[in-house]
């Protein structure tokens, strides 16, 4: 086939095009951490003596981001995103290197979000006013609890106190503020009991930081705990862990806007909004994702995953270090979208629905209908929203949704 031809031209209306690009956020993956824990399934390695060459792995990402810029050449970034991993573990001259280069080589939004995720365990004062000065203007802390047990269990490398003193460091140096808890928890005798999650909660609305995440615990394949499952609360106390964070935190005047994200108003996270509205990110680093709209195609990217071919790959090649890339179909648009956007309580503009996915929104009509009847969403020429039985059966309201082939 002769590349130059557009596929909607050979396509024809079978080949849906984009009106407008969606906005556009930059991800950066730094994937070392100081200890592997064993609920987690991100791309993280253990930083052992001469596995973290950080000076290197900036120089890569710098490339990465300068081999990747034809596909986003003239976008605006809204939002940047530090990732992991921990972060926190890179220098602080590090991270201004690389925020100069992305500043050199993107128009950046002015007052554009950039999150830096970081540790308790390695927190250190004078590196937070030195994130700070690198441009870093929101702080996302991975406490996960307040409770000793919990942490132990969790194989957390900080305690109860570092955790605090994390979070007075963090508000000492940012305004903008996100911790990270988790719920249903282990610990070494039992499992975690309502009262203690109602303690974390409170512990953290104690420091009135302007955003809270709170995520139930789950057992995901190639972990340590999906191998050796710990003791964990059922389901019905789980359940009543969700309804008292999300009583507790809307008493003190936060919103859930998102299945796990609750912020204080006009505090929620640009960037995680833009994934959720199924905007476009370009990742760089190792495993780092991306999804990038064109006018007659979107295509999902992945980086090379192990870090050091990935390190290979930026030094040995003109073209992006890339393990996988395919174009999402016309069958797959629908549920990409649907199964980003109805994670957002207030749901969505249905004008979004055909800005984003280039689709009419009669092309999910039998699936709203079912939807809609089952009493899994709410809708109106304007808006469509998941009701709280929506919300409770997330995955069951999402399977409707799904392309026929992948129900098959």
């Amino acid at each position: 086939m002769d590349k130059s031809i557009p596929i909607s031209s050979i396509l024809g209306s079978q080949a849906p095009r984009l009106q407008a690009l969606p906005p556009l956020s930059l991800y950066i993956h730094l994937p070392w951490c100081v200890k592997k824990c064993p609920y987690c399934d991100f791309n993280s390695h253990e930083a052992r003596s001469g596995n973290m060459p950080e000076e290197d792995y900036v120089a890569a990402l710098i490339r990465d981001l300068e081999m990747a810029l034809p596909q986003i050449w003239g976008r605006k970034v809204v939002s940047v995103f530090f990732g992991g991993g921990t972060p926190s573990l890179f220098s602080a001259q590090s991270i201004d290197t690389i925020l100069t280069a992305v500043r050199t080589l993107l128009p950046l939004e002015h007052l554009a979000e950039v999150t830096l995720e970081a540790n308790p365990g390695t927190v250190e004062a004078q590196k937070f006013v030195d994130f700070r000065a690198a441009g870093i203007n929101r702080l996302s802390l991975g406490i996960q609890s307040f409770n000793p047990k919990h942490l132990q269990a969790l194989g957390r490398i900080h305690d109860g106190d570092e955790a605090r003193r994390a979070v007075e460091i963090a508000q000492k140096n940012f305004d903008n503020v996100n911790l990270d808890l988790m719920y249903a928890l282990p610990h070494s005798a039992t499992e975690q009991t309502l009262d203690e999650a109602r303690q974390d909660i409170t512990t953290a609305l104690s420091y009135g930081v302007p955003h809270i995440s709170a995520y139930h615990l789950t057992l995901e394949p190639n972990t340590l705990f999906h191998r050796y499952p710990p003791p964990l609360p059922d389901d019905d106390l789980a359940a009543e862990m969700q309804v008292m964070i999300e009583q507790t935190l809307a008493h003190s005047g936060y919103v859930n806007y998102e299945t796990s994200a609750f912020a204080q108003p006009g505090r929620e996270s640009r960037h995680n909004l833009n994934y959720w509205l199924f905007g476009d990110y370009l990742g760089i680093g190792a495993g780092a994702h991306s999804k990038i709209s064109f006018a007659d195609k979107i295509v999902r990217q992945m980086r090379c995953k192990q870090p050091r071919e990935y390190l290979a790959s930026t030094a040995d090649t003109t073209d992006a270090p890339l393990q996988e890339q395919h174009e999402v179909g016309r069958d797959e648009r629908g549920f990409e979208f649907m199964m980003n956007a109805l994670r957002l309580t207030a749901g969505f503009a249905t004008e979004m629905f055909q800005q984003r996915t280039g689709l009419p929104l009669t092309a999910i009509q039998q699936q709203l209908n079912e939807a809609e009847q089952r009493g899994l969403i709410v809708r109106d020429h304007q808006r469509i929203t998941p009701t709280l039985a929506g919300r409770r059966f997330l995955n069951d309201l999402l399977q409707i949704f799904l392309p026929e082939k992948s129900k098959a």
